[in-house]
Parts: C-alpha cells; sequence; structure tokens
C-alpha cells in the first residue's frame, strides 16, 4: 500500500527517504566559521576531523606560488607550460594540449578560478625543479602555519588517501594567504576565466550572490563531498567559513552564506576559543563519501540532507539575495618554443636578477 502510494506521488517518497534518514542520526560534516580578525572561533562542528581536500588543496598550491613570487623565485610573467605530466591529469582539465604555454600570472587564474588540475600540475612544475619538489614545499608550508592535521601528496586535490586535512587547517590556510598576499586576492575575486575564448565558471556562486566575498576555493570528490573554504568581509568585519562534505552545490553555497549572515549579524558569538587551539583529530582516518554521494544511495542520502539544509529549494528563503556583477579574467595561450616533457628547473627571472646584486 505505502509503495503504491509513494510510486504515484515522488514528492512523498523523497519525504519518506528523508524521513528514513532522519530517524537514525544525523551524518555529521565538518563546519567551521572563524573572526578572521580576531581568530576567534565563531561557530563549530568536528573542525578537527580528517577530510579530503579535493580542490580546496590548490589554496596551499597558490601560497608557495605567491612565497615564490615574494622571493623572487619566478615573476607574473613566467612561462608555465603543459607538460605531458600535466594533461594527464583528471577532470576539470583545461583542455589544453602537450606545449601550450601562458604566463604564471594566467595560470593562478585557471588554477584557482577554473581549478584546472592540468593547470595545477604545470603551475607546481614551472615554480619547483618537478611535482614531487613543490609538494614537498607544500607540506613544509604546512607545517609553517602550524596546519597540524593536514598533508598533500599533490598540487591539484585530486585523491589519494595522504591527502587530506581539516577545517581547521583550511580556515587557517585561507587566512594566512589573505593576511600575506592581499595583493593577490584578484585571483580569487574572478568568478570566471576565458582560456583561449573557452569559458569556464568558478563554482563559487558566493562571488556573484554573497556581497562582501572576496574568495576563496571550492573542491568536490566523491570520497569528499562538496567543500568551500570561503572569506567576506561586511562593515570592516572579516569572516572565514568552511563547508565539508555538503551534498549539492546548493548546499554548499546556501549553508556558506547561511554562517556568514548570521556572523555579520551577530548571531554567532566568539565563545569558543582561538581558531589555534582547536585541536585536529589523530584517532580517526579521513571520512569517505562515496557511498552516500556517488552509488544508488545517493538520491536517499541527498534527500535526507534536502531536508535539513532546504535553504534555495523552491519554497524555501534563499541566502544568496544579492546580485553582483562577475569579474572574466582572459587566458590567451600559445605554442611554446621547446616543449620538454621533464620541467627545466627554474630559474630567477632577469629583471629580478638585476635586482639582488651586492650592496657593497
Amino acid at each position: 500500500m505505502t509503495e503504491n502510494i509513494l510510486a504515484r506521488r515522488p514528492w512523498k517518497k523523497l519525504a519518506f527517504m528523508a524521513s528514513l534518514f532522519l530517524c537514525a542520526p544525523a551524518h555529521a560534516t565538518p563546519v567551521l566559521v572563524v573572526d578572521a580578525d580576531s581568530q576567534q572561533v565563531l561557530y563549530q562542528e568536528d573542525a578537527g576531523v580528517p577530510w579530503y581536500p579535493a580542490s580546496t588543496t590548490k589554496l596551499m598550491t597558490a601560497f608557495v606560488v605567491f612565497e615564490a613570487l615574494r622571493s623572487g623565485e619566478v615573476s607574473l610573467s613566467t612561462p608555465v607550460t603543459m607538460t605531458r605530466n600535466a594533461t594527464k591529469q583528471a577532470f576539470l582539465e583545461s583542455g589544453l594540449t602537450f606545449g601550450r604555454t601562458m604566463t604564471l600570472e594566467d595560470a593562478l587564474f585557471a588554477t584557482i578560478t577554473a581549478s584546472a588540475n592540468d593547470v595545477a600540475t604545470a603551475l607546481a612544475e614551472a615554480v619547483a625543479p618537478d611535482e614531487t619538489a613543490f609538494v614537498r614545499k607544500m607540506n613544509e608550508a604546512a607545517a609553517r602555519l602550524g596546519l597540524t592535521g593536514t598533508h598533500f601528496s599533490n598540487p591539484n586535490g585530486l585523491f589519494d588517501k595522504t591527502n587530506y586535512t581539516t577545517a581547521r587547517d583550511l580556515a587557517i590556510l585561507g587566512m594566512e594567504v589573505d593576511r600575506l598576499f592581499p595583493q593577490y586576492r584578484r585571483f580569487f575575486l574572478a568568478s570566471a576565466v576565458t582560456i583561449d575564448g573557452k569559458e569556464i565558471k568558478s563554482n563559487n556562486l558566493l562571488l556573484t550572490r554573497f556581497d562582501g566575498t572576496i574568495g576563496m576555493k571550492t573542491g568536490f570528490l566523491c570520497a569528499s563531498g562538496r567543500n568551500f573554504v570561503g572569506l567576506a568581509t561586511r562593515n570592516g568585519k572579516r569572516v572565514a567559513v568552511v563547508i565539508l562534505g555538503a551534498t549539492t552545490e546548493r548546499e554548499r553555497n546556501e549553508r556558506s552564506a547561511q554562517y556568514l549572515t548570521q556572523a555579520f549579524e551577530g548571531g554567532l558569538p566568539a565563545n569558543a576559543g582561538l581558531v589555534g587551539n582547536l585541536q585536529n583529530r589523530t584517532d580517526v582516518a579521513p571520512q569517505d563519501m562515496r557511498v552516500r554521494l556517488c552509488t544508488d544511495k545517493s538520491a536517499a542520502y541527498e534527500a535526507s540532507r534536502n531536508a535539513l539544509y532546504p535553504m534555495g529549494l523552491p519554497g524555501n528563503p534563499s541566502y544568496l539575495r544579492d546580485e553582483i556583477p562577475g569579474q572574466v579574467h582572459a587566458i590567451s595561450t600559445k605554442a611554446s618554443e621547446n616543449p620538454a616533457d621533464v620541467p627545466v628547473p627554474v630559474r630567477r627571472p632577469p629583471e629580478l636578477q638585476q635586482q639582488t646584486g651586492s650592496a657593497g
């Protein structure tokens, strides 16, 4: 009888499946909201639980590149060439073929805005002797920043069991990127890029729908769910938000905007201490969301999450109420004169060599 009713009324079927999930304990996924100026935690759930970062990994890729720019190892005009290793990277690729070259500045936009996994690898190989050396720099930077629950195994976030982080660490990383390198904030503000005329939009909907957004990075793997590290400012107050393991882009975007709105309106009191004092858990492995998100169980799990987080669904209010013109960065590539399978060790650009002579 119940089966017949559900078959005739699909919306009742969704509600029924949601009720089954809600009868059991809800599957918690990490959340962290931080006052970026005082470092005070405004809200947190499981902020120290290990998680697969997916493309939020590229925040550290950008951080290492920004450090190389600051030290003069590279410049924004340094060429970045698509190697064979880069063109083998899966998913979210730029479509560029072996030997195509762009500036490091354009490669940063492609890596951050378009989340191009192939360009992220090429960028790493342009800044370090090879990908392995670049990943070593990523982990060294993580140690310096006190990211005690983080380990990187690649520069783009593709699945690897040894590529993991926590909401605590991602919040600290995002805030440090913005604090130490405000001159590069523009790389996180673009809502789309064109690569040789092909448009690729950012998955960060807050850039065009939540006023005050200044970044930062989304990410998705079946194993991780939909992740987000965001930063926004209103009335002189900066707030960072980290959402890990969201089921849909709508859930990720709406929940991020909800927490930011509550923080700016004073609805999240700072009573949980400093973000650096949160403890990362070392006694558990990263959650693997593949069964929930990428199998025949996905529809039922999504229905349960929709019931928990209905914001933005038909008939429900949305926290993404603003209309903000998008910023589009145009990228042009050219054929490399001498493409190589193995990256050439980085040399200091001539214009920077002239600035580092002896003071005597």
